[in-house]
């Protein structure tokens, strides 16, 4: 189940989507979901090394992998201590449309950008062009949180029910998944 050069771009896609979706769903065993001031820094570290580690099984043949798991727990650790909140565990607190596009897009790309910053760090030397992982994940983020923001407020107008805020990050998990898992593979081959 591991990368190897046979792997496919939808294979590693898939596994990669698994092991992020599946650190999600496992971090909430940690984390509850909520508003911004709901997340602490602590639970934003858990929910790091909840997604980070399955992560790291997936790529450990290119990059030292416990790097990996370190800086992207510290980077949530980071993007929750300098107010940007646990973006992937955080619901807004506004009910309007094009101020959850707005405040979705732009917590994602600063939260996005600070992720694959310090994700960058662990592929800089064993991954060519291991730069454009910082704007991969800014532009992946900036995608993700306002399209699971919608999804989720849609879903919470129509049952009434708080799930739909959860189904709505789920979503955005579903989305940065995959737009990661597919540039991830592109630099990693």
């Amino acid at each position: 189940m591991f990368f190897t050069s046979t792997k496919t771009q939808f294979s590693f896609t898939l596994q990669w989507a698994i092991a992020t979706v599946g650190g999600f769903l496992v971090s909430l065993c940690w984390i509850e979901v909520g508003e911004k001031s709901d997340v602490g820094v602590a639970q934003a570290s858990l929910g790091g090394l909840a997604i980070a580690f399955p992560q790291s099984l997936i790529i450990r043949d290119h990059i030292l992998s416990g790097r990996w798991v370190l800086v992207t727990l510290l980077a949530w650790a980071t993007i929750t201590a300098i107010g940007v909140g646990a973006v992937g565990w955080i619901v807004p607190n506004t009910q309007t449309f094009p101020l959850r596009v707005f405040w979705g897009t732009t917590l994602g790309a600063v939260g996005g950008f600070v992720i694959g910053l310090a994700q960058w760090t662990a592929i800089r030397k064993s991954v060519a062009l291991s730069w454009r992982w910082i704007f991969i994940s800014a532009i992946s983020w900036a995608i993700a949180v306002p399209t699971g923001s919608i999804v989720g407020i849609v879903l919470f107008r129509f049952t009434r029910l708080f799930l739909g805020e959860v189904v709505g990050l789920a979503i955005t998990w579903i989305v940065v998944a995959i737009l990661t898992g597919i540039n991830a593979y592109r630099l990693l081959r």
